[in-house]
């Protein structure tokens, strides 16, 4: 009996809580559900109205000179006198004296050409005055007929003065080689490289130094099919030049600027990249024509930016490129219901900051300009006022109060 109630006692137990908390939990008010406040979405717009916009174009190059030569002496010698003006890095004038070699043979050869003008000079006086002799005896001895060539010393007169003549080119010849021991610059620049030093023996054909010219420089800009239609460049000679704005590509902080003129085009287009290769011409580049001591000079080989201003296109609207949904997908407003329209858009030209679009928007439906997390096809939107605008113009925009 008492194993039995030890069993029979804790079931009891149980099924007694079990009753008394049904009890509890019918008296207990059952709690109202309540539905969740729908999220308003919240967005602030720009109306949009058509526009003319003027196409800037970007693009890169290097720095080449205008002229580049590898500078060679055109007769053989010893060098005996460098110019400080030959040294790398060094700026020169047109006809400076870059270089000199040994003149000791060519002063040599020069007084012996002299020495052979003189004598030809003085044989042609001879021939000369034998041909007056002759004409003068053949009248004396009473001869009615007219002397021949021959009696007159005609052809020894023409050889005398041929001789001359060829003793006049054999002495320019011999001071045109004494003069070129001296190395002269070829135009105004600056020098790359130089390779020869005293008592160096050279050559013609022997490369001294690499010299470029200083009198402008030149950018070979490339420009790609779609870029092309948006810019008038100049394809003849009498077309005129295209302004472009250059800058330093390597400067992270305030890059140096230039302004240069595109003055061609090169006839055909890359094989590879299928762009057109332009030529930008940049005068006085390293500034020693400049009165400004702050103008920054540019660098051959030097890379650079370029922006050049292209046509404008009439009657769009322009897109900032950080008020895209997706790519080439943007949230349109209707003004009067302010329901959401999500539009796709093909752009008739994009730069890193606009998308220029000609169709297929509404002119005064608002663009959404925030950054919104979802955007539903048709829902409605409630318009915020930026924080920093200027009062004529927030005016313009609808507004709405929350909750309508």
């Amino acid at each position: 009996m008492a194993k039995l109630l030890r069993i029979l006692l804790p079931l009891v137990i149980l099924g007694l809580g079990y009753i008394g908390y049904g009890l509890l939990a019918e008296k207990e008010p059952q709690r109202k559900r309540s539905r969740p406040v729908p999220r308003l979405i919240e967005t602030e717009v720009t109306i949009l109205n058509r526009e003319d916009f003027r196409v800037t174009l970007s693009t890169q190059g290097i720095v080449r000179p205008h002229n580049e030569t590898l500078l060679t002496p055109r007769v053989s010698g010893r060098v005996i006198k460098v110019s400080p003006k030959f040294e790398s890095g060094s700026f020169f004038s047109k006809d400076d004296i870059l270089l000199e070699l040994d003149p000791s043979d060519f002063l040599a050869a020069l007084s012996s050409a002299e020495a052979s003008l003189a004598r030809a000079e003085a044989a042609l006086a001879q021939e000369d005055a034998r041909a007056k002799q002759a004409l003068l005896d053949w009248t004396d001895l009473g001869y009615t007929d007219a002397p021949t060539d021959l009696v007159l010393r005609k052809p020894q007169l023409k050889e005398a003065e041929a001789n001359v003549k060829a003793a006049h080119a054999d002495l320019l010849s011999r001071q045109n080689d004494f003069d070129r021991t001296k190395v002269r610059a070829p135009y105004d620049g600056r020098v790359r490289l130089r390779s020869v030093g005293l008592g160096q023996s050279v050559s013609p054909g022997t490369t001294i130094g690499e010299i470029f010219s200083t009198d402008f420089a030149q950018v070979r800009l490339s420009l790609s099919a779609r870029e092309l239609i948006h810019v008038q460049l100049p394809n003849n000679p009498d077309d005129p030049p295209v302004p472009v704005t250059l800058t330093d590509a390597l400067a992270t902080e305030n890059p140096a600027s230039w302004q240069g003129l595109i003055v061609r085009t090169e006839g055909s287009l890359d094989e590879r990249s299928r762009k057109l290769f332009v030529i930008a011409r940049v005068d006085d580049p390293f500034a020693l024509k400049t009165d400004n001591p702050h103008t920054a000079p540019l660098r051959i080989g030097q890379p650079i930016r370029a922006e050049l201003r292209g046509n404008t296109i009439k009657d769009v609207f322009i897109i900032p490129r950080d008020t895209l949904l997706r790519p080439n997908e943007i949230v349109l407003i209707e003004p009067e219901a302010l329901t959401i329209k999500r539009t796709r858009i093909e752009p008739v030209w994009s730069d890193a900051e606009n998308l220029i679009v000609r169709d297929n928007i509404t002119e005064g439906w608002l663009l959404s300009t925030s950054r919104i997390s979802t955007a539903p096809q048709g829902a409605t939107v409630t318009i915020l006022e930026p924080e920093e605008k200027a009062a004529p113009e927030a005016a313009t925009l609808p507004k709405i109060s929350p909750g309508a």
